[in-house]
């Protein structure tokens, strides 16, 4: 059962290592690094702490996410114990400021436009169906 988590983390690790490296480099995909740049103009401008005056620049802010998926994924996958907890940590941090990020650029497409989009994807499904239910 151990060599299964090995390796599910080591795989894990070299996911995010990856994913760093496509938002670091045009190297690996061309097509996928110019959609990254496209993504983060848009999450640039639903940043959460833009509110609170930081607001950061989309290709830096690319550019740091690129790194710290990349450091931490190569951190998950062959580093000490320490060193994975705390990148389990990290990348947890990021992938919940990306669903974040997600979500309020949704929402800011349109306002409802965008909580309809959520309801079509399942997102905002009531729990219950029956007709008069009022959940």
């Amino acid at each position: 059962m151990a060599a299964a988590f090995r390796a599910l983390r080591v795989l894990l690790g070299l996911f995010f290592l990856l994913a760093g490296a496509v938002k670091l480099s045009e190297r690996l995909s061309a097509d996928a690094h110019r959609q990254m740049q496209e993504q983060f103009v848009r999450f640039a401008e639903v940043f959460p702490l833009r509110d609170f005056g930081f607001a950061p620049s989309p290709g830096p802010y690319l550019t740091a996410v690129g790194a710290v998926e990349a450091a931490a994924g190569l951190l998950l996958a062959f580093g000490p114990q320490l060193l994975q907890e705390i990148s389990n940590f990290v990348l947890s941090v990021v992938m919940i400021g990306g669903l974040l990020e997600q979500c309020l650029g949704m929402m800011a497409v349109g306002g409802h436009a965008g909580a309809e989009r959520l309801h079509g994807m399942g997102a905002l499904r009531s729990p219950c169906s029956a007709p008069g239910c009022s959940l």
